[in-house]
C-alpha cells in the first residue's frame, strides 16, 4: 500500500521553507490564529528544516494527543545534563494553557522562526523549551463564540479541557494526564525561569501587556530580593524601549482601579505558585483581552525577548541564586503555609487607564458599569505587593506514607520525589496529626469540594508500619513542594484537595440497642471516662438532652473506636 503521509509531510515541508516559514498570524495581518493540526505541522517542518530545534513528543494528554516539547539551542546541544553542566540558562515557555489565550502560541512560532533565520539573536548561554499548545483538547474545541469579550483572533480555543478541567488550577492535584506529563517536562528540564503565556479579563485600561510573577514574599530568601529589586523592576524599561508600557497584573475587577490593587495571589494550584515551590522565577504574563489580536501577539513576543535579554545578563546570578536556595532550604528549620494580604505597605505604580462611570443598561435599564476611552488618564497608583507569613511548621526529617495511599504517591513521582520502601514491616515513633475541623466547599470546584479552615491536633505515638510503605527524606530538592502538599493545613495540599477524604468518614459502627449495654459496663470499669463524660454533661445542655449523642461520646472515646477516623495517613519522622 503506498505510504501517502511521508509526500504530504514533506509537501508540507517544501511549502513552508517557500513561503519562508510565514504563520497563519501574519498571512492574516494578525486576526487568525492557525488550528492544533497546523501548528504541530507548522513546529514539525521547523525542526525538519533548522539545526537548532528539536521537537519531542513528552507523554500523553486527555485529548489522546501527545505533549510536545521543543528546544531552541544555537550551539544545537540538546542534552539537558550537558547544557546543566554547561551553566547555561533554561527559559520555559508555556502556550495554549487557555487556548481561548493563543496569544503565546503565535508569538513563539514568530520568535523561534526569527532566531533560525537570523532575525534575533539567542545569546549563547540560554536555552529556550517551548510547549506549543499545553490544552490540546481545548485548542481541538474551536469557535468563534468562545471568549466573547475578546479581540481576536477570528476563532478561538475552549478553555476546559478534554475533561473540562482548567489546566490553570491543576498543577497539584494533577486530575489531568496533561499535568502529569507538564510535571516530568518541569523536572526534566528544571527551568531557571517559567513562563505561562495568558490573556487576562477585567477592567479596561490603556496597558496591552500585565504581568503576575512569583509573590516575592512567598519565594523568599535571596529570590524573593531578587525578584523584587531586579528582576520585576528590569523587564520594565527592556519593554519600555520595545514600545510597550509594562504593569503588574490588574487585579481589579470593578470600577477605573486608580486606588490600586493586591498582587494577585499565586497559590501553587497556578503555575507561578508551583514553579515557586521547585525555587524557578516564574511569570505569568497576560495581555489585555481588549486590545487588538495582533497588537497582544506582538508584546507577547516583545516580553519572551525581553525574558531573554535580562536572562543573558543576569544568567549566572540567577543560577547562584537557584543553589544557594536549594542549599539554605536544607538548613531551614520552620516553613510558612499560610499568607495575608498586607494593607499597610504598598509602592507606588505608573498606571493608564480609562474614566469610567455609570449609565443605564439597554438590557435592563439598571446602571451598569462602563470605561470611557475617550477619557483616557496616567497616575501614580498605590500597588501593594506585600504580604506576611500566618502560619508556619517545622520541617520534619522525613514523612512515612502507607502504600495504600497510591494517588498520592503516585502525584509525589511524577514530580521526581525520591522515596524509599520499607524492607519490612516496621514500628516506629512519630508525630500525626488528627483532623479536629474544616470546611468542605459546597460547590465543585475543579472536580474537588476543596477543604479548607483545617484543623489539626499534633500527638506523638508508635505506628505500625508495613513493608512496601513509603519513606520520604526532606534531604533532598522540593523541599517546599513536599511540605505544601502533605502538611494538611495547607491550601494547596493533597488534603485540601480531597485525596485523604476516605479517613473522614467513620466505617465502623453499632446498633443503639445492643451498644447500650456495652456501653454502661464500660463507664463502669472505665473511671476516667465516666468523669469526662460528667463534665461535658454539666457543661453542655443540648448535649444533656440527646441520649445518641451520649451514647455515641462513649464510643468515640471507647477502645471500639476505629484509630483510623480522622486519623492523616502521612506521619511525621522528626529523629
Amino acid at each position: 500500500m503506498r505510504n501517502v503521509l511521508l509526500p504530504l509531510f514533506l509537501f508540507y515541508t517544501l511549502s513552508a521553507t517557500s513561503q519562508n516559514f510565514r504563520t497563519q498570524f501574519e498571512q492574516s495581518g494578525g486576526t487568525e490564529s492557525p488550528t492544533y493540526p497546523a501548528i504541530i505541522r507548522w513546529w514539525k517542518a521547523l525542526d525538519a528544516a533548522y539545526p537548532q530545534v528539536k521537537m519531542m513528543e513528552m507523554g500523553p494528554t486527555d485529548a489522546g494527543f501527545p505533549l510536545h516539547l521543543i528546544l531552541v539551542s544555537t550551539a544545537r546541544t540538546f542534552d539537558i545534563k550537558a547544557i546543566k553542566q554547561q551553566k547555561k540558562n533554561i527559559i520555559f515557555i508555556n502556550n495554549g494553557i487557555h487556548p481561548g489565550e493563543p496569544d503565546g502560541i503565535d508569538a513563539s512560532m514568530l520568535l523561534v522562526r526569527d532566531i533560525v533565520q537570523g532575525k534575533y539573536s539567542l545569546p549563547s548561554n540560554i536555552v529556550l523549551a517551548f510547549i506549543p499548545v499545553y490544552n490540546i483538547g481545548g485548542a481541538l474545541n474551536r469557535s468563534a463564540n468562545y471568549r466573547i469579550d475578546q479581540n481576536g483572533p477570528v476563532e478561538k480555543g475552549f478553555r476546559g479541557n478534554a475533561q473540562n478541567l482548567d489546566l490553570n488550577r491543576d498543577f497539584i492535584k494533577m486530575d489531568s494526564k496533561n499535568a502529569v506529563s507538564f510535571a516530568r517536562i518541569f523536572h526534566y528540564l528544571d527551568p531557571d525561569v517559567f513562563v505561562d503565556n495568558h490573556v487576562s479579563n477585567g477592567a479596561d485600561y490603556q496597558h496591552v501587556m500585565t504581568l503576575l510573577v512569583s509573590q516575592h514574599n512567598k519565594l523568599g530568601g535571596v529570590m524573593g530580593e531578587f525578584m523584587s529589586r531586579t528582576f520585576e523592576p528590569g523587564l520594565y524599561p527592556l519593554m519600555k524601549k520595545k514600545g510597550f508600557d509594562l504593569v503588574p497584573y490588574v487585579n481589579h475587577f470593578g470600577e477605573t482601579p486608580d486606588k490600586g490593587w493586591p498582587e494577585f495571589w499565586d497559590s501553587p494550584r497556578y503555575g507561578s505558585g508551583y514553579g515557586t515551590l521547585w525555587n524557578t522565577f516564574s511569570f505569568v504574563p497576560e495581555t489585555h483581552m481588549l486590545k487588538p489580536y495582533k497588537q497582544r501577539v506582538e508584546a507577547t513576543k516583545a516580553l519572551m525577548e525581553s525574558f531573554i535579554e535580562f536572562t543573558e545578563l543576569h544568567g549566572k546570578e540567577i543560577t547562584s541564586l537557584r543553589e544557594a536556595t536549594q542549599r539554605n532550604q536544607q538548613q531551614q528549620t520552620t516553613f510558612p503555609l499560610a499568607w495575608k494580604w498586607d494593607r499597610t505597605k504598598s509602592t507606588t505604580i505608573t498606571f493608564k487607564g480609562f474614566e469610567s462611570g455609570m449609565k443605564k443598561s439597554e438590557v435592563s435599564g439598571i446602571d451598569r458599569l462602563y470605561y470611557d476611552r475617550t477619557k483616557p488618564y496616567e497616575k501614580q497608583i498605590p500597588f501593594f505587593n506585600t504580604y506576611i507569613d500566618t502560619f508556619s511548621v517545622t520541617k520534619p526529617k522525613a514523612y512515612l506514607i502507607p502504600q495504600g495511599w497510591w494517588k498520592v504517591i503516585e502525584r509525589l513521582q511524577a514530580n521526581g520525589v525520591q522515596m524509599q520502601r520499607l524492607e519490612k514491616d516496621t514500628i516506629l515513633d512519630v508525630e500525626a496529626y488528627r483532623i479536629e475541623d474544616y470546611k468542605s466547599g459546597a460547590r465543585p470546584y475543579e472536580g474537588h469540594h476543596v477543604n479548607s479552615n483545617v484543623q489539626v491536633a499534633k500527638t506523638t505515638k508508635k505506628v505500625a508500619l508495613r513493608k512496601g510503605d513509603y519513606y520520604i527524606s526532606l534531604n533532598q530538592p522540593g523541599i517546599r513542594f513536599l511540605i505544601e502538599t502533605l502538611e494538611p493545613q495547607a491550601e494547596d495540599s493533597y488534603f485540601a484537595w480531597n485525596f485523604f477524604d476516605p479517613i473522614l468518614g467513620q466505617k465502623e459502627g453499632y446498633s443503639d440497642y445492643v451498644f447500650e449495654e456495652t456501653a454502661a459496663g464500660y463507664l463502669k470499669t472505665h473511671p476516667d471516662l465516666k468523669q469526662k463524660m460528667a463534665d461535658r454533661l454539666a457543661a453542655d445542655s443540648t448535649f444533656r438532652k440527646n441520649g445518641s449523642a451520649q451514647l455515641n461520646f462513649v464510643f468515640q472515646n471507647s477502645s471500639y473506636y476505629e484509630p483510623a477516623h480522622m486519623t492523616y495517613p502521612v506521619y511525621r519522622l522528626t529523629k
